[in-house]
């Protein structure tokens, strides 16, 4: 099983980043680090990744290299954002697909939907299609996934924090190993989550999370 990873634009990219200025490739490669690392527990599955940390990658570079290689699936990471770059209040998360709706492609981006809206609690904006170069020009099943809003003020808060980008990665891989029916390694660590709480008061959740972060948790609330 060959999967390609792509941390959508580039460090270098204008104009792909937050009102406080949080770059989106940040973000991006950020989860493809943690997806990766998760996804090399699983038997038989080699991880590529199409972007890269020391220039800004072409689209059809991107594409050209996971056709090359004859990859199974392509999944591309973003972060959305929505006006002219000002704070607003649109949020939440979606999945594309291409025009024609491949069925695996969708029922992939079906699964990585769900997923990331039970990790994270964002709003769930749906699965949708889209004439993007990396869905069209790839010969393989490909998604893309905008994992938040950049100019959602609250959402960007969020995907400055690791905790939220092992979340999305979480998410993503565990729609990969749903999809692909993956195999664990006999030798691949365990990862468990615990509910601490449940409250009727956000501030009283808040609070929790802040003390489990300074005893070392990874915490977050939904």
């Amino acid at each position: 099983m060959k999967i390609m990873l792509d941390a959508g634009h580039g460090y270098n990219t204008s104009g792909k980043q937050s009102p406080d200025g949080l770059r989106e490739y940040e973000f991006n490669r950020a989860v493809a680090n943690y997806a990766k690392l998760l996804l090399e527990n699983y038997k038989n599955v080699t991880v590529y990744f199409s972007h890269s940390d020391q220039r800004d990658v072409l689209l059809t570079a991107r594409t050209d290299k996971a056709n090359n290689l004859n990859v199974d699936v392509f999944v591309s990471i973003h972060a959305n954002a929505f006006g002219s770059g000002a704070w607003n209040d649109v949020g939440g998360l979606e999945t594309y697909v291409y025009l024609s709706r491949p069925p695996e492609a969708i029922q992939l981006a079906q699964k990585i939907q769900h997923n990331l809206v039970l990790a994270t609690g964002l709003e769930n904006r749906g699965v949708k299609t889209a004439d993007f170069h990396v869905l069209r020009e790839t010969k393989m099943d490909a998604v893309l996934v905008e994992c938040g809003f950049m100019t959602n003020r609250r959402e960007a808060g969020l995907l400055r924090t690791e905790t939220y980008r092992k979340a999305v990665a979480e998410g993503i891989v565990q729609a990969l190993t749903e999809q692909f029916k993956l195999q664990r390694k006999d030798n691949a660590p365990k990862v468990f989550k615990v509910q601490a709480g449940a409250f009727e008061r956000e501030r009283n959740a808040k609070q929790l999370a802040a003390r489990l972060k300074s005893a070392g948790f990874d915490a977050y609330i939904e």
